[in-house]
């Protein structure tokens, strides 16, 4: 050990006049209290939290709302507005079966089927600007009645297609020995 405590000291004496040693000045210790005890103002988030929030909140209302359609008609006659309304619960209905079938295998099925169904609800929403716009005639009360037999065409073929595939997967496959 004393050997070990020797080489250190001849390393150490070597480098003697090389160190660079420095001699802090009498207010060091004073500034770096102060630094120590100073205290730094907290800083406010929750002013950005809140507009953060609020702009959440208002694109969440306004995707809900603009996925909704009108019911109402201001333009529309009594028979119109029952039309349409029969026909809608039926298009509801058809749209419930297709969410019954929602299963892994049937999932890219049914995003498909509802994509073309926001087409037609896009189709449709033109047709009702253009009944509220002019009024009510036979090519526009056509154009709304075609739209919604088509939807409810569409939904039923799609339907269909699911079960034909189900009915596929199901049946046994004839056995070979």
């Amino acid at each position: 050990m004393r050997n070990e405590k020797d080489n250190l000291d001849e390393l150490f004496s070597k480098f003697e006049n090389q160190w660079d040693v420095q001699e802090l000045n009498s207010e060091h210790q004073m500034d770096f209290m102060q630094k120590l005890n100073k205290k730094e103002p907290k800083k406010k988030y929750w002013l950005v939290t809140a507009i953060a929030a609020s702009i959440v909140l208002m694109l969440g209302v306004s995707i809900f709302y603009k996925n909704e359609k009108p019911k109402e008609f201001k333009f529309a006659s009594k028979e119109t507005k029952r039309t349409d309304s029969i026909f809608n619960i039926l298009i509801d209905n058809e749209l419930v079966k297709l969410k019954e079938k929602s299963s892994p295998e049937n999932e890219q099925i049914i995003n498909d089927a509802l994509n073309q169904m926001k087409s037609f609800d896009a189709d449709y929403q033109k047709i009702i600007n253009e009944l509220q716009k002019n009024g009510e005639n036979k090519q526009i009360i056509y154009a709304m009645i075609s739209n919604l037999q088509t939807r409810i065409s569409f939904l039923q073929t799609v339907l269909q297609r699911i079960e034909d595939n189900e009915k596929l997967k199901n049946t046994s496959h004839e056995k070979t020995l």
